[in-house]
């Protein structure tokens, strides 16, 4: 069984397993984005997040909130996973 681009990275995720903890409120958004640190799929799962515009839970070191006014600034982008793991892009 081949895993798709998704599964792929997630298996690679620092919080795989953690889910619960990666979706508190307020102000504990910010205590978990620290699990992003370091993570070696970070740009994947942050442009998983904008591309399919998921408005729940920290996604690659971002809140929601954060993500919501990335998205507001940067209209321009059709492709979050170009931008931050295409082709040059480490990742």
């Amino acid at each position: 069984m081949t895993l798709s681009r998704t599964e792929d990275w997630t298996l690679q995720a620092k919080c795989r397993g953690m889910q619960d903890k990666l979706f508190p409120e307020g102000v504990d958004q910010k205590r978990a984005r620290l699990v992003c640190t370091g993570c070696p799929v970070r740009s994947q799962c942050l442009a998983e997040a904008l591309d399919n515009r998921i408005e729940w839970g920290v996604w690659g070191g971002m809140t929601e909130r954060e993500r919501r006014q990335l998205l507001r600034q940067r209209t321009d982008i059709r492709s979050w996973q170009t931008v931050l793991c295409g082709p040059g892009k480490i990742h």
